[in-house]
């Protein structure tokens, strides 16, 4: 079997700049509600939104909120109308198993698991499926250091 599905696995500061460079719409997976708004799930997919991207709130919690940041909220990536550039994570590591068929049937461009979220298993057979990935890195902090050129 052929190694071509590594290249999807994004690692180098210049593969994150050009991933990035292209992003304008974001799925934000596991994001929190206002209510939560010390907790990452909420304010790095704000901090986005005010960077200029748009973020579409996919809530796993146990929350009702119909709308987080102004944006409707969906339960599911399958049921996002219209292209994703990015899945931003903000699941364990542990529990992204269970969203991977979801993810690969929706066909982001990419998908980012946000720091301290790792999971080699699901990073490679989204690669293999032609998503590229990047792992264990803050979404907010390489969007904003590309902002500003």
């Amino acid at each position: 079997m052929s190694d071509d599905w590594r290249r999807h696995l994004l690692t180098t500061p210049a593969e994150v700049r050009a991933l990035l460079q292209g992003v304008s719409r974001v799925a934000v997976l596991g994001m929190r509600p206002a209510s939560q708004s010390h907790k990452a799930a909420f304010y790095v997919p704000q901090a986005l939104q005010d960077m200029g991207l748009t973020i579409v709130p996919v809530v796993v919690h146990g929350h009702e909120d119909t709308e987080i940041l102004g944006e409707p909220v969906y339960r599911r990536l399958a049921d996002v109308p219209g292209q994703l550039d990015l899945v931003d994570v903000f699941r364990r590591s542990e529990d992204i198993p269970a969203h991977v068929d979801d993810i690969i049937a929706r066909a982001p461009r990419a998908v980012w698991f946000q720091s301290g979220i790792r999971n080699d298993a699901v990073a490679e057979r989204l690669a293999q499926a032609g998503i590229q990935v990047v792992q264990d890195r803050c979404l907010m902090v390489d969007f904003r250091g590309i902002a500003r050129h």
